[in-house]
């Protein structure tokens, strides 16, 4: 039942072209086909998209979409659910078209997150080129990079994705966010798919109007991040931390916020996990060195 991977994720927005200056204009990614659904298909490797933007009314997180190995595994996860009396839709032809995969279906989260489960991927073969000249990503089986994700209802949220998805515990950090000892620490809880990936999921006890926290795309190399970071200066976008190392992953990362309301981390040299010896921690402090934070006014 295990998910393999974070394989795609799914964004609506009012603009697409604000998404094409800032994915492929900016970072280097790159654009895909069209499709009949009219969303602009972001590239990082072989696959036909990672990041589909969907045109819509708002500028929005949609979706995650969860990869699994192989039909029998998709349907024990559809099966689980069911049986926990979670509501699954099964999507139609166009969706699964939209999609380039075999079969698909939706569901959400206790924290109302939406949730795209499927099997089946496709290749196009054309090599990834970027429009900056960025290396490359890494992806394969450790899929697409990770997503965060704003969960209220943060144990059942991990809870969820432990015995549906088959993911493990990888980290927590309960941060404290105003020094006042009387108020709750905010807690995160990482978890890992069937991939070396330190996590592929991470799951954040506070609401995000955007409906995601951010998303991770792991660059291959320094100097990928540190002239995509160049460019994003000098393109005025707004950069949400300087660059920092991560305490729990080790990833070396930027972050910059998105046309949809969210952040994206842009880093490299994440670190890989052999499962078999890995004992589940508790982070103190999130960073090494670096991550400055300066968050969008609400204003």
């Amino acid at each position: 039942m295990p998910a393999s991977s974070l394989g795609y994720v799914v964004v609506e927005a009012t603009n697409l072209s604000s998404w094409h200056n800032f994915a492929v204009d900016t970072l280097g990614l790159m654009a895909g086909a069209e499709n009949a659904d009219g969303g602009l298909r972001l590239r990082v490797d072989e696959r036909p998209f990672r990041v589909l933007v969907l045109p819509g009314s708002a500028d929005r997180f949609v979706a995650s979409g969860w990869e699994f190995p192989d039909r029998e595994q998709f349907e024990a996860c559809l099966a689980s659910l069911r049986a926990a009396d979670v509501s699954v839709e099964l999507a139609s032809n166009t969706d699964t078209a939209s999609r380039c995969v075999n079969e698909m279906g939706r569901c959400v989260d206790p924290s109302g997150n939406r949730l795209e489960l499927y099997w089946g991927r496709a290749l196009d073969y054309t090599p990834f080129v970027s429009s900056w000249g960025v290396s490359g990503f890494v992806t394969g089986n450790l899929g697409m990079g990770h997503v965060v994700l704003p969960a209220l209802q943060l144990e059942a949220c991990r809870n969820f994705y432990k015995q549906h998805l088959g993911c493990g515990d990888t980290d927590e950090m309960w941060l404290d966010m105003t020094g006042r000892p009387e108020d709750p620490r905010l807690g995160i809880h990482f978890l890992h798919a069937a991939n070396p990936r330190h996590h592929s999921v991470g799951l954040m006890g506070a609401p995000v109007p955007s409906g995601c926290v951010h998303i991770m795309l792991e660059a291959r190399t320094l100097d990928d991040v540190g002239f995509a970071l160049d460019r994003c200066m000098a393109a005025g976008l707004h950069i949400s931390s300087t660059l920092g190392k991560h305490s729990n992953d080790l990833m070396v990362s930027f972050y910059a916020h998105t046309p949809g309301g969210f952040d994206i981390e842009f880093g490299c040299s994440g670190m890989q996990v052999d499962w078999s010896k890995w004992i589940p921690t508790r982070s103190l402090v999130p960073d090494l060195w670096g991550h400055r934070w300066s968050p969008v006014s609400a204003g």
